[in-house]
């Protein structure tokens, strides 16, 4: 028989207010009656998108990420826009970001990136059947794009060249997907 493990809020105030992020610290109840801070961020959700090429290659950013400072490659992915449907987030960010558009979409299924700290969600999607319509980044946004295989693109993982977790969690349901198919 399984303990019962949850947590229940006493107490929560923001402490930041971002443009982005919303930092919070509550009081909590413990499973075990006592009291405990937990801090955490609450994140809109974003999307990552898994766009397969008809020739099996994938489509992959590199992109300069300020908080690492470094250069990062990984799938095309972006924040749900308040009130944003997912599908339509991931049918904005592939083009905004890739220049391509999708005739096919499907959604995988959610990953939670950073569960000892933030709230935030990404959804997985699939898209194929794409055709390159010309991008629009976001003012500030500069990104490269690259299209890989899958055994490069694990190679590139092999020799820690691809470190992003959104982008290696999705890369095992790239990985069904091209091997076992849709």
């Amino acid at each position: 028989m399984s303990e019962d493990l949850t947590e229940s809020t006493l107490d929560s105030r923001q402490v930041y207010d971002g443009v982005l992020l919303k930092v919070f610290q509550d009081q909590v109840l413990l499973p075990d009656g006592r009291h405990g801070i937990r801090e955490y961020i609450r994140h809109p959700g974003a999307v990552v998108i898994i766009a397969l090429l008809d020739d099996g290659r994938m489509l992959f950013e590199r992109q300069f990420r300020y908080g690492p400072r470094r250069v990062f490659l990984e799938f095309p992915a972006g924040k749900i826009d308040a009130g944003e449907p997912v599908e339509q987030t991931a049918i904005r960010e592939l083009r905004e970001e890739t220049g391509y558009e999708a005739d096919h979409w499907a959604h995988l299924g959610t990953m939670h990136p950073c569960i000892g700290y933030s709230d935030e969600r990404i959804e997985i999607f699939l898209a194929r059947g794409l055709r390159h319509v010309g991008a629009s980044l976001d003012e500030g946004e500069f990104l490269e794009i690259t299209t890989l295989s899958l055994e490069a693109v694990m190679s590139a993982v092999w020799r820690g060249e691809l470190t992003d977790a959104k982008t290696l969690s999705a890369l095992h349901w790239a990985q069904r997907v091209i091997t076992q198919g849709f």
